[in-house]
């Protein structure tokens, strides 16, 4: 297994939603409320305490030179299940990472790069604006919907994002009206299960805690590829 570098520790990936202290939302019936454990925001759902998050100014790890190696993102867009007609939405895109190396697979589709962080959204325009990347379409979501087109997406994806959304119930429920009838969702997410990927255990999921929380938000798993060195690759489609 390879050796995770301290900065795993120090620049956790951003982006999807910016936490509200939980005090002011203890009417969310889907969620319960604790004293915040470090790294945490003392908002808990189905039992998994929600991740606090970094705001944009972390965003160079996301874009660090041994991402590659430490975890063989090629592959993850190997696996994934697109073509040149398809509209996948890379929800919590941050810089884009995972957006641009994806456009040129989809050619006579189209990939929205989503975030809620003016600096991130401003980013991801001027770099699809640098590669004149036309079918990249730059979407500003909010903490409970990625604002995506209804009934217009076939793959959704979110890499190392969904521990941290602080409205995870209403993001899926969100997600899973932009999907098409047979539309998958897929998470990418630390392996909590492996004690040797070293990262904050708040920003690690298990596949069992994954598909608890997907299952009651009317996803099934079709897909658990654990072909990646540190990551789950979780497929899941629309039922």
């Amino acid at each position: 297994m390879l050796k995770i570098r301290s900065a795993f520790l120090l620049f956790i990936p951003l982006l999807c939603s910016v936490s509200t202290p939980p005090q002011q939302q203890k009417d969310d019936s889907n969620y319960t409320y604790k004293t915040a454990s470090e790294g945490g925001i003392g908002k808990f759902y189905y039992g998994r305490e929600i991740a606090h998050i970094m705001d944009f100014s972390g965003s160079s790890w996301l874009e660090r030179n041994s991402r590659q190696v430490e975890e063989n993102s090629n592959l993850a867009v190997s696996k994934m299940p697109i073509n040149e007609n398809s509209v996948v939405a890379d929800i919590g895109a941050g810089t884009g990472y995972y957006t641009f190396k994806i456009y040129n697979r989809i050619t006579k589709g189209k990939i929205y790069a989503e975030e809620i962080q003016d600096d991130a959204v401003n980013y991801l325009k001027n770099k699809a604006g640098q590669l004149a990347a036309m079918n990249v379409i730059v979407v500003k979501g909010n903490e409970k919907s990625p604002e995506l087109p209804e009934n217009s997406i076939d793959l959704a994806l979110m890499v190392d994002v969904y521990h941290e959304l602080n409205y995870p119930h209403e993001m899926l429920q969100s997600i899973r009206k932009s999907l098409k009838p047979k539309g998958k969702l897929l998470l990418l997410e630390y392996k909590a299960e492996d004690p040797k990927v070293d990262i904050k255990p708040l920003h690690k999921m298990t596949v069992k805690q994954a598909n608890k929380e997907l299952t009651a938000n009317g996803f099934r798993l079709v897909e658990d590829g654990e072909f990646l060195p540190i990551q789950h690759y979780l497929l899941f489609e629309k039922n």
